[in-house]
């Protein structure tokens, strides 16, 4: 089968996180003998901001990690070349609305394939007029990466044609090292945002990590000044940018890591844990989290990681960790077999390909939904 992804960007995963879940999965699906082909807007602001901050080098961890992988960069996608011969294409969230439009449009105008919209953050809650603006009339279902988001595509009409979809862990890169060397501190691996987790931070992260004498490494972008001054004030290492394919070798020379979701998973879309626990328990190593209720049960809250409801009780935690071998070493074997178990690309791409035949409706789909 010829699956095509418009994407946001492929060979960025500057503030991008859904670049690292597709490029497992399109990998597994390359390697299952399907055709890919990826699309991509020539002036992605992700790729932008990489290649202001980092040059083209910055382009090469992906590139080396993914050698099979290429995308199609466009201004104005040709779209009968484009989806000519595809079996299954997929628009993410990310696109242009009228991108989005327009494929819906050759989808209602008789093209033999099936067409899904990709969901992976937040905006259906925190800017509902924006996801509601895309027309979305020409889609055979959508792909929700949380049961808490597909019950708002259920509640926009979608019905049973909205399927979940979880991100997941690319175990070809993410995995535990090969030769186990000496790890300490703790590490983060996450973007600042726009506030959206600010106090949870430093309520989280940065106060306990002093408390417990442990020293801390952070990567990731958009921190501004008001964000390095705290860092600074608590001691953090602060090192920019981590190219995604270089996180496993950063996680092997850490003691731990910790989790703090973003207010909205919190709040408003409990139950979905984004792509960094996947990745983080995939590598071995143990993760203490901030409080977000599991819904769906895809952890062993306990056993795969410790969750944590307050700061004082994040300091005990990583206190712990720090003074037993046995719990670490318990919590990365349960976390990385729960990953290897439940929660790889693979068996992502085992749902998409069921979600695909399921669907297998060569007529144009008849409902009309914003």
């Amino acid at each position: 089968m010829k699956v095509v992804y418009f994407t946001h960007s492929l060979e960025s995963c500057w503030n991008h996180g859904n670049a690292h879940f597709l490029r497992g999965v399109l990998r597994d699906l390359i390697e299952r003998g399907h055709e890919v082909a990826v699309h991509e807007p020539r002036d992605s602001w992700s790729r932008a901001n990489l290649i202001a901050d980092h040059g083209e080098a910055g382009l090469e961890p992906y590139r080396r990690a993914y050698p099979e992988l290429g995308s199609r960069r466009f201004d104005e996608p040709k779209l009968e070349q484009a989806l000519d011969g595809a079996g299954l294409v997929i628009v993410h969230e990310w696109n242009a609305p009228s991108l989005v439009a327009a494929i819906g449009k050759a989808r209602k105008r008789g093209g033999r394939f099936s067409l899904l919209f990709h969901d992976t953050h937040h905006r259906a809650v925190s800017e509902p007029d924006g996801i509601r603006a895309f027309d979305l009339s020409g889609y055979d279902g959508v792909l929700a990466f949380g049961e808490t988001l597909a019950d708002v595509y259920r509640r926009w009409g979608w019905g049973d044609r909205v399927f979940v979809w979880h991100e997941a862990a690319d175990i070809r890169l993410f995995h535990p090292p090969t030769d186990e060397g000496p790890r300490e501190a703790l590490i983060w691996i996450g973007n600042w945002g726009d506030g959206e987790r600010t106090k949870e931070l430093e309520t989280f992260l940065f106060a306990p990590a002093r408390d417990a004498e442990l020293s801390l490494d952070i990567h990731g972008v958009r921190y501004p000044s008001e964000a390095l001054a705290m860092l600074k004030r608590y001691g953090v290492r602060y090192h920019g940018w981590l190219a995604n394919a270089a996180a496993p070798a950063a996680f092997a020379r850490h003691m731990a890591t910790v989790h703090v979701p973003r207010r909205f998973y919190v709040r408003q879309l409990p139950g979905i844990p984004t792509i960094r626990v996947f990745e983080a328990l995939a590598c071995g190593i143990p993760l203490v989290s901030a409080p977000w209720e599991d819904s769906e049960g895809l952890f062993t809250v306990g056993e795969d990681f410790l969750m944590v409801h307050s700061g004082p009780a994040m300091t005990r935690a990583l206190r712990d960790l720090k003074a037993d071998p046995d719990l670490r070493r318990s919590l990365a074997e349960r976390g990385l077999a729960t990953i290897r178990a439940r929660h790889t690309c693979t068996h992502r791409v085992d749902e998409l390909l069921a979600i695909a035949a399921r669907l297998n409706a060569p007529a144009a789909p008849e409902m009309e939904t914003a």
